[in-house]
């Protein structure tokens, strides 16, 4: 009687499995090899935002000092770097439609070696722009958007969760990659910082591209693998499309011109330049936070309700911090609250699109949608400052950047198709 209990059992083991794989859509990974791929792109993502994105910052006045560029010059080349993968994100995501992530993501990682090499070692001016122009394209296949389509495919309908997963670890780069780049320019100067930043990114980033990406995907090549898709072609001129794309990018011009920009608001309204920094940093500590309860905040509202909110909550907060007076803590507290709304902003944006068109072509339009929110991302940092120039005051220049993310609540309402696909 065992013998043949047991082997209902093992007779039953397989077909239970196989009934698992049915149940999954055309192209999406079973949950084991799925939480493979969000552990390699975590690592991935963490050192590709470190070297490419959180050093700059850290590492550029000693850039300016030690050249005799000015400091103007050197983030005006980091600019067009963001600039450059902002342009780039169309064919990008084109490419990963058609031949995956594994690829595409290798290739970036192949061009951001080099490039971050021409960086530290580029002999004058026109070639250090030149270096972070091919920094930008590598850029492009690197960050969020490629990880997004990746997870977007692969996930079914799980990507929110596997997205949300993602960003919480990848949220951590700055954390990670400010200190130690900080550390490492202190001890070697800018240029030796930025060999050990391409060597950390060829020994982590290629092969786990190259290794961890090998899975199954099928061309997309914008034809209907269910009744909810669209293909590419058939949304990227229609109104809400465009819809999302003015009110996406007025909200992050907003979100990174607070951010670039607070340190100066704060200590302008009397706050020390310590506790501005610490403002700064509970700003990070909020961004993971919010994204903690993305997933039951989603399944709880509509696409257009959910993106309705975070707008609303970036446009109130950032009020807030163009309002408030007194105590530093609240400072704080507001300066957390914002956090929260940005790293929620950023999960609204990579899902925006499967949200409302479902996931054909998904790599080409979120690539279209990427383009101007990167070209907003770049441009924020100048625009944050030349406004409070121009109004006269960090505070009333934050007012107007609150009023672009309330119009953008507004635009929110025709973002949505028509003829929604079903459960968005």
């Amino acid at each position: 009687m065992r013998g043949k209990s047991s082997g209902a059992s093992r007779g039953w083991a397989p077909r239970r499995a196989k009934l698992t794989r049915m149940s999954l859509e055309p192209g999406q990974l079973e949950p084991r090899a799925l939480r493979r791929v969000v552990a390699i792109l975590s690592v991935t993502q963490i050192v590709s935002w470190g070297v490419l994105y959180y050093a700059f910052p850290v590492l550029a006045p000693s850039i300016a000092r030690t050249t005799g560029w000015s400091l103007t010059m050197v983030t005006g080349a980091f600019s067009l770097s963001l600039l450059t993968a902002a342009v780039a994100g169309i064919p990008v995501g084109r490419a990963i439609d058609r031949f995956g992530p594994r690829a595409v993501m290798t290739a970036g990682s192949l061009l951001a070696v080099p490039a971050v090499l021409a960086v530290a070692y580029a002999p004058n001016y026109p070639m250090f722009v030149a270096a972070w122009v091919v920094t930008g394209v590598a850029t492009s296949a690197l960050l969020y958007p490629p990880a997004f389509a990746a997870l977007t495919r692969w996930g079914g309908t799980s990507r929110v969760r596997y997205i949300t997963a993602l960003t919480l670890v990848a949220g951590l780069a700055s954390t990670v990659f400010a200190p130690v780049t900080a550390l490492l320019e202190e001890s070697l100067g800018w240029r030796e910082t930025y060999l050990v930043l391409a060597g950390v990114l060829a020994l982590i980033t290629v092969p786990a591209h190259g290794l961890g990406l090998r899975h199954r995907w099928v061309p997309d090549r914008g034809q209907h693998v269910d009744e909810d898709s669209l293909p590419a072609p058939a949304v990227w001129g229609t109104p809400p499309f465009l819809m999302l794309l003015v009110s996406m990018s007025a909200v992050a011009l907003c979100v990174y011109a607070v951010v670039i920009n607070l340190v100066p608001l704060l200590t302008e309204r009397g706050l020390s330049l310590r506790e501005g920094a610490v403002a700064l940093g509970l700003v990070g500590v909020g961004q993971v936070s919010g994204r903690l309860g993305y997933g039951w905040f989603a399944t709880r509202t509509s696409a257009r309700a959910r993106t309705a909110i975070v707008f609303g909550a970036v446009a109130v907060t950032t009020t807030l911090l163009a309002l408030l007076s007194g105590a530093a803590l609240a400072f704080f507290a507001v300066s957390a609250l914002f956090g929260a709304s940005r790293g929620v902003f950023t999960l609204i944006q990579a899902t925006a699109v499967s949200d409302r068109w479902g996931t054909v072509g998904f790599g080409h339009l979120n690539g279209i949608m990427s383009t101007p929110v990167m070209l907003a991302t770049a441009a924020a940092p100048w625009v944050g400052s030349a406004l409070a120039a121009a109004v006269g005051s960090y505070s009333t220049g934050f007012l107007v950047l609150a009023g672009l993310a309330a119009v953008a609540v507004v635009l929110t309402t025709w973002t949505v198709p028509r003829a929604q696909p079903r459960g968005r």
